[in-house]
């Protein structure tokens, strides 16, 4: 792939809030989980785990949890991205804390292009209760949900968010 060819596929992914119910495959969902372990973590601590949820009783509740949002039920796949901070403040000490934070998110990241390279869509999810998905989830006390991916076959957008130009993010030096 070159340069061009990787930057339209990074245009052509949007965020599916609407899917069609097909089940997302257990070769699909493995090539999406080994999509997360490649990506880099501090100290290579990996300080990311993710919950597969599929239950339509778990997603139904994961849905309430996150301020009735439909596509969090509708969808057929759910991956929730927890940081866990007790690998990367074993050598990070409360900084890992960031760190694990960073993990979860480069590694949904990676998940949702692999979601996208399968022809698949997905929304990342970060508005939800989190002690209420912890509860749901049974977590453990030092693992925190950063994000919900809803993953599954579904009904893209007509056209594609417009973004700012990158001049409005960059600043040369100094803010």
């Amino acid at each position: 792939m070159d340069s061009s060819e990787f930057y339209e596929f990074l245009v052509s992914r949007s965020s599916v809030r609407e899917y069609t119910g097909q089940k997302v495959t257990a070769e699909q969902l493995s090539y999406i989980l080994d999509c997360g372990c490649t990506s880099p973590s501090a100290g290579n601590l990996e300080a990311w785990d993710v919950v597969v949820v599929s239950s339509e009783e778990v997603r139904e509740l994961l849905s309430d949890a996150a301020y009735q949002q439909p596509h969090v039920r509708d969808a057929p796949l759910l991956l929730v991205v927890c940081a866990n901070y007790i690998r990367s403040m074993s050598r990070y000490g409360e900084r890992g804390i960031l760190y694990a934070v960073q993990d979860a998110t480069i590694a949904c990241t990676s998940m949702m292009l692999g979601v996208h390279a399968q022809r698949l869509h997905s929304c990342w999810v970060g508005a939800f209760d989190e002690e209420e998905v912890k509860h749901i989830l049974g977590l453990p006390v030092h693992v925190r949900p950063v994000a919900i991916l809803c993953v599954g076959r579904g009904h893209p957008p007509g056209s594609y968010t417009e973004r700012m130009p990158v001049g409005e993010h960059v600043h040369d030096s100094t803010w």
